[in-house]
Order: C-alpha cells, then sequence, then structure tokens
C-alpha cells in the first residue's frame, strides 16, 4: 500500500473491475460496499413491510367504529409497524450508507474487521427473519415495541409472540454492536494520511457518534430483555410487582437505550444533510466545528434525559426537574446545527435539486418534530398530552420528517456514486411532493388530534365528528406517501436501466468518495490519497482555490491505535453497561429481601440472608483462583514479547487452569443452591443472583476458550513477540472480567450497597 496525493486525471481514468453477480458471492461477501448495499435492500424490503403495516392500521382508523381489523391483529400490527421502522428500516438503512461510504469518505481500502461487518449483517439478517415468522406461528407479538409490562409478561402474552420479539431484537443487538465497533475502528484506525479527526467529513463524523451510542446504550435494552425472558422462561420476577419485582424498571431500562436510540437513528441523518447543503450551496459547512461538537454535546446529553418518557409515572419532584432541565438543553445544540444549515444555505448558489429540496423540507419539519419536543419537557403538558396522538405526531416529525427526509435526500445524492447513473429529477420532484403532501397531510392533523384527547394506541373509536374528520385526512395522507414510494422505487428501477451516465464527480462535490470511479472499484483507490483540508476533493479540482492555502485545520499527527485493542476495549465497554445495570438491579431488589405478598417482610438485610445462604468464604478462595489469573496472565505476556516460547506456554496454561477451577467453584455452588430448592425462580434475591453471576460465568467461559485458542497459537509458533496485539486485546478482555468478579463479590457476597 502506497500513500501520496491522487492526481486528478488518474481518478477519472480508473475503470471498475467486472465483479460476479452470483448469489453465493453476495451471500459470501467481505466487500463493505456490497454488505451496505445488501443491508440497504433488506430495510427497504422491511419499509414496504412496514409500511405496508401502517397503511393497515390508518384503514382500519379512517373510520369510526371501523371493523376492518381485530383488536388482536392491530396490536399485532402496532408493534410490529413500530419494531419494523426503528430496528429494521431506520438503524441497518444507516448501517448500510455507513458501510458503503465511511471507508470512501476518509480514504480507506476497506473497513477494521471485514469478517465482523459480515457477521453484524447477518445476525441482523437472520433476527429480522425470527421477528416476522413469528406471524407465521398465528402469535405475533402484540405488546407494542417498548412491550412494557406487564403487557409482555406471561400473564398477558401467553403466546409465543413476545419470545420471538424478545430474541429477535438480541439476535439484532449482538449484530448492532459489532457493526459499531467494526464502525469506530475503521475512523479511528483507517483515515487517510493527513485526515484528522477535525477533518474527518461530517457524515463521518456523525456516524463516529452514532457508532459509541450503540455501544453504550444497546446493553441497557439487553439487560432489560435477558431479565425479561428469564421472566417468561424460568418464572422469575423481574418485572412482577406481584412478586416484589417492578414494572417501572423496564421503563427505565427500556427508555435509557430508548431516548439514545431517537439520536442513534437522526444523528447520522444530520451527518447527510451536512454534506448534501455544503454541495448544493457550493460553500462550505458554515462553523464546522460546532455542528461537530454539538454532535458529542447530544450524545452525552442524550444519556441524562430518558426518564421525560416517565413523567407520568410519578418519580417525584426532584426527578422531574433534572430530567425537564436535561430535555430543554439537549434541545441548544440540535439547534446550533439548524442554524448553522441555515447559514450554510444564505447567500449560497443554490443548486435547487431534488436531493436538496429533501434537505429543506427536512430542515422545516425536523425544527416542527424539536419544538413539540421540547413541549413534552415541560411536566404540566406531558401530563396532559402523554399516551395521545400528540406524541404519534412529534415522534413521526422528528423520526420521518427528519430521518426519512435525510435518507431520500442522501439517496439522490449519492445513488450516482453507488451505481454510476443518475436519478431521473422530474419523477424525483414528484415524489418530494407527494411526501411532503402525504407526511404532512398524516401528521399534522395527529398534533390536532392528541390535542382533542384521542388517545394513543387504540383500535377503534367512538363517532366523534372532529376525530373522524381528521383521521380521514391522515389516511390519505398515508396513501400518499405510499404512492411516493412506489415513484421512488421506479425512478431506481428506470434509471438503473436508462438513466444518465453520472461519471465520477456529477456535483462537483468535495468529499474523497468522489474522487475514484463510480461506482468505486473493490479496492476503492489505485493510491491512498493525502489529505490537507476538509474538502480534498475541492483542492484537487481548484487548485488554485485550495482550502489548505487559505484556511488552515488541525493536523494530523498520524497517531492510529492498534486495531485489536480498539475493538477490545469498545467491547468492554459494552459489556459493562451491561453487566452495571445488571448490577443495578441487584441492589434494587435486595436492600431489603421482599417476603412473598400476603406475609409480613422480613427485616433481615441481605447480608444476613446471604450468610446463611452463600457461602462467602468458599467463594472468596474460588475468587483468589480468577484474581490470580490476571497475575500469571500478565507474566505469559511479559514472556511473549520477550520471545520465551516454553515460559509463555507455562504461564498462559496456568492462567486456563486457574479460569477452569474458578468456573468449577461457581458450578459446585450452584450445585449446592439448587440441591437447596433456591433456584432462579424462588425469590428476587436468586434470580438477581443467578443472573448477574451467570452471565459472569459465560463471559469466563468465552475468555477460556479464547485463551486455549491463543496457547494452540503459541505451540504451533503463530503467535510471536511482533504478533503481540491479537494476545494484548484478549488479556483487556480477560482483566476486565477479572474486574467485574470484584464489583459481583463484593456487592452480592459482601453486601456492598446495601
Amino acid at each position: 500500500m502506497t500513500t501520496g496525493s491522487v492526481e486528478q486525471p488518474q481518478l477519472t481514468m480508473l475503470e471498475p473491475q467486472p465483479t460476479s453477480t452470483r448469489m453465493l458471492d453476495w451471500v459470501s461477501t467481505l466487500d463493505h460496499k456490497r454488505i451496505g448495499i445488501m443491508y440497504i435492500l433488506t430495510a427497504v424490503f422491511y419499509l414496504a413491510v412496514g409500511g405496508f403495516e401502517a397503511l393497515l392500521m390508518r384503514i382500519q382508523l379512517a373510520f369510526p367504529n371501523n371493523t376492518f381489523l381485530s383488536p388482536e391483529m392491530f396490536n399485532q400490527l402496532f408493534t410490529m409497524h413500530g419494531t419494523t421502522m426503528v430496528f429494521l428500516v431506520g438503524m441497518p438503512v444507516l448501517t448500510g450508507f455507513a458501510n458503503y461510504f465511511v471507508p470512501l469518505m476518509i480514504g480507506a481500502r476497506d473497513v477494521a474487521f471485514p469478517r465482523l461487518n459480515s457477521f453484524g449483517f447477518w445476525m441482523f439478517f437472520f433476527g429480522a427473519a425470527l421477528l416476522h415468522f413469528s406471524f407465521l406461528t398465528g402469535s405475533a407479538p402484540n405488546a407494542g415495541w417498548f412491550s412494557y409490562v406487564p403487557l409482555s409478561s406471561k400473564a398477558y402474552s401467553s403466546l409465543q409472540g413476545v419470545d420471538y420479539w424478545i430474541i429477535g431484537l438480541l439476535i439484532m443487538g449482538i449484530g448492532s454492536v459489532s457493526g459499531a465497533i467494526n464502525i469506530f475502528a475503521t475512523i479511528i484506525n483507517l483515515r487517510a494520511p493527513g485526515m484528522s479527526l477535525q477533518r474527518v467529513p461530517l457524515f463521518v463524523w456523525m456516524m463516529l457518534m452514532q457508532a459509541i451510542l450503540i455501544i453504550l446504550a444497546l446493553p441497557a435494552l439487553n439487560s432489560a430483555l435477558a431479565m425479561l425472558l428469564i421472566d417468561r422462561w424460568l418464572g422469575s420476577a423481574f418485572f412482577d410487582p406481584t412478586r416484589g419485582g417492578s414494572a417501572v424498571l423496564w421503563q427505565h431500562y427500556f427508555w435509557i437505550f430508548g431516548h439514545p436510540e431517537v439520536y442513534i437513528l437522526i444523528l447520522p441523518g444530520f451527518g447527510m444533510i451536512s454534506e448534501v447543503i455544503p454541495v448544493f450551496s457550493r460553500k462550505p459547512i458554515y462553523g464546522y466545528t460546532f455542528v461537530a461538537a454539538s454532535s458529542v454535546a447530544i450524545v452525552l446529553l442524550g444519556y441524562g434525559v430518558w426518564a421525560h418518557h416517565m413523567f407520568a409515572v410519578g418519580l417525584g419532584m426532584y426527578a422531574d426537574i433534572f430530567f425537564a432541565v436535561g430535555s430543554l438543553l439537549i434541545a441548544i445544540p440540535t439547534g446550533i446545527k439548524v442554524f448553522n444549515w441555515t447559514a450554510t444555505l444564505w447567500g449560497g448558489e443554490i443548486q435547487f435539486n431534488t436531493s436538496l429540496h429533501f434537505a429543506v423540507a427536512f430542515l422545516l419539519q425536523f425544527v416542527i418534530g424539536g419544538l413539540t419536543g421540547i413541549m413534552f419537557a415541560a411536566v404540566p403538558i406531558d401530563w396532559q398530552l402523554t399516551d395521545t396522538y400528540f406524541v404519534v405526531a412529534h415522534f413521526h416529525y422528528v423520526l420521518i420528517g427528519g430521518l426519512v427526509f435525510a435518507l431520500f435526500s442522501a439517496a439522490y445524492y449519492w445513488f450516482p456514486k453507488m451505481t454510476g447513473r443518475m436519478l431521473n429529477e422530474r419523477i424525483g420532484i414528484l415524489q418530494f411532493w407527494l411526501w411532503v403532501l402525504g407526511f404532512n397531510m398524516t401528521f399534522m392533523v395527529q398534533h390536532f388530534l392528541g390535542l382533542m384527547g384521542m388517545p394513543r394506541r387504540v383500535y377503534t373509536y367512538a363517532d366523534n365528528p372532529g376525530w373522524a374528520m381528521l383521521n380521514g385526512i391522515a389516511t390519505l395522507g398515508a396513501i400518499f406517501m405510499a404512492v411516493g414510494t412506489l415513484v421512488f422505487l421506479w425512478n431506481i428501477f428506470k434509471s438503473l436501466r436508462s438513466g444518465k451516465i453520472a461519471g465520477d464527480n456529477p456535483w462537483d462535490a468535495f468529499t474523497l468518495e468522489w474522487a475514484t470511479t463510480s461506482p468505486p472499484p473493490p479496492e476503492n483507490f489505485p493510491v491512498i490519497p493525502e489529505v490537507k483540508s476538509r474538502r480534498p476533493v475541492w483542492d484537487i479540482n481548484h487548485p488554485e482555490y485550495a482550502d489548505w492555502k487559505k484556511e488552515k485545520t488541525p493536523e494530523d499527527k498520524g497517531r492510529r491505535g492498534n486495531l485489536a485493542k480498539i475493538a477490545a476495549w469498545s467491547f468492554i465497554a459494552s459489556e459493562a453497561v451491561f453487566f452495571l445495570l445488571l448490577l443495578v438491579a441487584y441492589v434494587v431488589f435486595n436492600t431489603k429481601l421482599m417476603a412473598p405478598v400476603g406475609e409480613a417482610s422480613s427485616p433481615e438485610t441481605l447480608s444476613d440472608v446471604t450468610s446463611s445462604v452463600l457461602d462467602v468464604k468458599r467463594t472468596g478462595i474460588f475468587s483468589l483462583f480468577l484474581i490470580a489469573s490476571s497475575i500469571t496472565f500478565w507474566i505469559a505476556e511479559r514472556f511473549l514479547k520477550a520471545g520465551k516460547k516454553s515460559a509463555f506456554v507455562f504461564s498462559l496454561g496456568l492462567t486456563i487452569l486457574l479460569g477452569i477451577i474458578f468456573l468449577a467453584g461457581q458450578v459446585w455452588e450452584y450445585t449446592g443452591l439448587l440441591t437447596s430448592d433456591i433456584s432462579i425462580n424462588t425469590d428476587l434475591f436468586s434470580a438477581t443472583f443467578f443472573t448477574v453471576t451467570g452471565f459472569h460465568g459465560i463471559l469466563v467461559t468465552a475468555g477460556v476458550i479464547a485463551l486455549f485458542v491463543m496457547l494452540l497459537m503459541g505451540l504451533k509458533g503463530n503467535l510471536t513477540s511482533e504478533k503481540t496485539h491479537v494476545f494484548g486485546a484478549v488479556g483487556v478482555y480477560w482483566h476486565f472480567v477479572d474486574v467485574v468478579w470484584i464489583a459481583v463479590f463484593g456487592i452480592i457476597y459482601l453486601g456492598l450497597l446495601q
């Protein structure tokens, strides 16, 4: 691999290499561009599915007292529509664009971990298929896309629909975290020479922020899903108030994920708009640093506002004040972006094509969604409007008026790069107006429905003239959007067959993806370009006006981290959040042990009970074996770096043995508890104990397997002193496992924090 400046004549002469279109090649591909396309196509398929579900619901609600759908079918469609649009359309389509364009925009030949990238896609694919397989069983999930308990408990959802929902989301969650780790490592480590983090395109910057959010937010949902599945399958009571559990805890954990999820979806949309507006305004983005920094602020504040979804639960005055203030503050960095986009348009040489039409519509509609969101930050207003159609209108103005319009803008902007052909502008403008009219007809009226008191999640309503008229308008608008989507698909089909040849850079755009052929060759770039500014292709095409000559940006210091350790630390951050929330649940439920309903509460503290149920001394001894394994691993790592093979093998083998001894101690403890009729469904102590220690045992087992693989590599001579980075990454994981156990032992066995 060579580096250096890329001459424009070189770039224009490149021809894409012929590629096979056989199905097997696509299924087995590791090419980030093909994987990106598969993400996008799968998301388009589920867009059709989710859109059809929405149309059925809108037909049901078009008239009062309608019997088109049964209540059960409406609840199933309501649940699957929300789940499909959030998890099967929004997230994967953004991952698809990230897969395709992030390596191109940073001047990389590929993503950091191609196999992990492929793994992430297929986990998403099969998780989505499993979720929709529930329809074929006759028991699709029916508890809403947020699956509040007790609606999602066995008592109210006895069929397997909710189980499919849980398992499908867990599988897709694993895939999403895998993809986020890959994108994070790619951006951090594979940037072209000269491309500092303050020179990366804003779409790349937003994808970096999204990756951080996914890594840190999805574990909250995964921990809640794991506990709900244990409730349903093993009879525990995490979320059963009749047995001491808490239904509100589910809401906390879901929205700890759910509100960052809004920014997981909208931040990439911000990035797309930040690429489109400067190009078609013919000027650099106004206030690059403010746009990037405000995204960091959104990531930080996004974790502190989840409970504004729960004002009606009764959290107390101080909690309400805290989350209300946080919700108001998060509007500031979002407003900064809107100001910067508007300032970029102001005074620019506007090229009003279809892409920019959608971008401007995004600005207007997202502002409406943001303003209604600020209204919900006021607790008294929230009390009046929560669970009304006003919430539905707000949510859709943010995610459809925002994200979907940004996606359409990006599709018209990047389609030439992906296919080598232009989309038809006349058809594009027709689609634009169908969507603008249809969207605002559907969701603007829902604000008024909410103010008139129409509750959300109802399958029908009484003969109320005001409600009936507005619901009829909303249904007509939904039909407009459906027709607009068909027009868009026709435009794609027509353009692929006979569209105008695009050329390499039809927009005279600024970023590196436009510095190669359309579509790009398998290796992306024949020569890795050197970056001197935030608009490297502008510098190439207009050397007399090159940005680097008149505007200095922070230099790239050339530092690049170790890929294996970046991946390991990212995974550890995700797992740390998962275990933190499991331990929080343990502390919440076991500060005082709850007696069964109808009996007097026990005054015994947790430490009193654990002393009679758990053998703290024995577990402490086995814990020493696990802690000692960190020491022996450190010694093995020193021997590996020194090239002492036999000493390395002995130390690593000892580490594995110590880990196995610890696992044997855990099996011994479990056997004793089960023999004493203490199982996961006995009470909340046993449920939280077995869940926390069980998941830790899974981590230790995975670590032992990884260490064994390292041992085999060492014995075969494939692990040398020059290849210590992978071993170091495994070490980071193993030390993390030990640290987690120290926290578990202190909280559960020693009764700390009780």
